[in-house]
C-alpha cells in the first residue's frame, strides 16, 4: 500500500463542523472499489512469478498484461 493510500481518513475522522453527517454509502463504495483495485493488482503480481518460474517469456507475460516496451 502506498503512503498516499495510508493517508485516507476514515468516516470517523472527519470534523462534523466541516462535513455534516450524512449517509456514507458513496464513501464506502469508493473505499471498496479502491480495495478491489489493490486486490486485483496483488493478484496480477502473484500470477506473474509462477509464470516466470514455469518458463514463460517476458513477451508472453507482457502480452497477457497488455503491456508494451
Amino acid at each position: 500500500m502506498s503512503s498516499a493510500e495510508n493517508d485516507v481518513a476514515g468516516p470517523d475522522q472527519f470534523d462534523p463542523a466541516v462535513y455534516p453527517a450524512r449517509d456514507a454509502v458513496h464513501f464506502r463504495r469508493i473505499l471498496a472499489a479502491r480495495q478491489g483495485i489493490a486486490d486485483a493488482e496483488q493478484e496480477l503480481r502473484d500470477a506473474v512469478k509462477p509464470a516466470q518460474d514455469a518458463g514463460d517469456s517476458w513477451a508472453v507475460i507482457a502480452s497477457a498484461l497488455d503491456a508494451t516496451r
